[in-house]
């Protein structure tokens, strides 16, 4: 008779990818964030000087990190919230 030969299979670690509090696909946000905050300092840097590329820099990146939170929070899934009462009458009601 032959013998099975049986390999572990790795199956992750069943948990969302998270990265200094920043998760799943808001990570790649975080890097676009800053790669744009950064092309805006160097823009700003080579135009009007160091410091109004600083300040670029912040204002893009703080403002992207801000988003970022306040997205992350409301959920990984864009799903619109209606605040008020959903009236529904049916398609084929005559």
């Amino acid at each position: 008779m032959e013998e099975i030969i049986s390999f572990p299979v790795f199956k992750g670690l069943q948990k969302p990818l998270e990265f200094m509090g920043i998760r799943g696909k808001f990570i790649y946000y975080a890097a676009a964030t800053f790669l744009c905050g950064f092309i805006g300092f160097l823009v700003f840097n080579i135009l009007m000087g160091f410091f109004t590329g600083l300040i670029a820099l912040v204002a893009i990146a703080g403002t992207g990190i801000i988003t970022i939170f306040i997205k992350q929070k409301l959920g990984l899934h864009a799903k619109k919230r209606y605040k008020g009462l959903i009236h529904y009458t049916g398609l084929f009601d005559y």
